[in-house]
């Protein structure tokens, strides 16, 4: 934050106040902060009115008078603050909490240096007995804050001092963690998906369509094609997903409808020839895509083989350069965890991936009747320099005609 909005004063001229009472909202530009008094006095002058726009860090918006101060000491204050950044920097005011910048110097007598410190600093150090003045602050200028009044107890607890140190009750009541934060390395995955990704959003113009599509006679295929697996050692040699299915079907629709396999290239559009299609898997490094080459050719008990081998190799890094590079259209499927519906982001040089949803029961209108049918929503992400919504409505309703006709898969 380089500055802020200055949006209500809860506190006017001439009131006074105390360490821990609000005297002001500041807004950022991710939320509407309240400003905390950090020393007592009255409210002198207001300088900066209730909604001012983009006020500058450490910027004066007001004055603080302490006792013995008077309303003639308000101009040299200002003059004392605004002349020059050293001064700012070495007055011990309430110039550390952001915009807010509050005045203690007297001119009309000298009076010793004040501590600075953080309104919770001080109740810690007044419960456990301990002088501010003996404390180093590494606060904003010098401000003592909580961390450092703690680190003087420990270290005179070290020494033989007092033993038994007084946290505040946030931190007693909620367990706070003491390290706000860690830093996590980036895997070479991941930094490549953040890369490819971010690319993806800048430079390719998305939209996306979406469609509904009824599964009940998908799951009664699927479970016949399972139920007809021999067993070897008492279990099935394979079992055939909702997955394997969509995937069949996407490479139906992508030979129905090939402008949805192609790559923009700068002054012209590339088409491939042949359908490979790119399955999102997730692994612990990130997302990877291996691929099902000719999926258009293979029958759908392969493609599930196919599909195990490449989502085990890719969890155990073990796929080869030519199983995950290249691909015409990725799927990725998040139904297995019950997401409804999603967006996806386009996986470049690709024009299109596929968001695939969960098969939910829902009640259908069918002939004028209202049924419960089992549906799942796809999302179709287009790149809009090769495909425009026409091309994507008829991939998504040939997509939809094989997933609720699935015998044509089997043609």
């Amino acid at each position: 934050m380089t500055e802020g909005n200055l949006t209500k004063w809860l506190k006017k001229e001439g009131d006074k106040v105390s360490p821990g009472q609000i005297m002001a909202e500041i807004e950022t530009d991710k939320a509407i902060m309240e400003m905390e008094v950090v020393d007592s006095g009255i409210i002198g002058k207001i300088l900066v009115p209730e909604g001012t726009s983009e006020v500058k860090i450490n910027a004066l918006i007001a004055v603080l008078l302490e006792e013995g101060e008077g309303p003639d000491s308000i101009q040299t204050i200002i003059e004392q603050h605004s002349s020059s950044t050293a001064q700012i920097k070495t007055a011990p005011t309430a110039q550390q909490q952001g915009v807010s910048l509050s005045s203690n110097q007297s001119t009309a007598h000298s009076k010793p240096e004040r501590v600075v410190a953080s309104p919770l600093a001080k109740r810690i150090a007044e419960q456990n007995n301990i002088d501010l003045s003996s404390i180093s602050g590494s606060g904003p200028y010098g401000r003592i804050i909580k961390s450092d009044v703690l680190k003087f107890a420990e270290n005179r607890k070290a020494d033989g001092g007092a033993t038994n140190t007084i946290l505040p009750i946030a931190s007693s009541t909620y367990g706070r963690n003491p390290k706000e934060f860690e830093k996590l390395p980036v895997a070479g995955v991941r930094k490549v998906i953040a890369k490819r990704l971010l690319e993806s959003k800048q430079t390719i113009p998305h939209f996306y369509v979406t469609i509904s599509c009824e599964l009940d006679n998908l799951l009664t295929l699927r479970k016949q094609i399972n139920d007809s697996a021999k067993e070897i050692d008492g279990k099935p040699i394979y079992k055939v997903s909702v997955n394997d299915l969509v995937i069949k079907a996407t490479a139906k629709a992508m030979k129905l409808v090939p402008a949805a396999n192609s790559s923009w290239d700068n002054d012209h559009i590339i088409q491939y020839n042949n359908i490979d299609i790119s399955v999102a898997v997730s692994t612990d490094g990130g997302l990877i895509t291996p691929i099902i080459r000719n999926a258009d050719q293979k029958s759908i008990v392969d493609i599930s083989e196919e599909m195990k081998s490449l989502a085990a190799r890719a969890r155990t890094n073990k796929l080869k350069p030519e199983e995950f590079q290249g691909g015409g259209l990725s799927i990725s499927n998040l139904g297995m965890y019950g997401i409804d519906k999603f967006d996806a982001i386009i996986n470049p040089p690709q024009s299109c991936i596929m968001a695939v949803g969960a098969g939910i029961a829902r009640p259908v209108v069918k002939n004028g009747k209202i049924e419960i049918a089992t549906a799942m929503e796809i999302t179709l992400s287009c790149d809009h320099r090769i495909i425009d919504g026409a091309i994507a409505a008829k991939f998504a309703n040939a997509f939809k005609k094989f997933i609720e006709n699935p015998v044509l898969m089997l043609i």
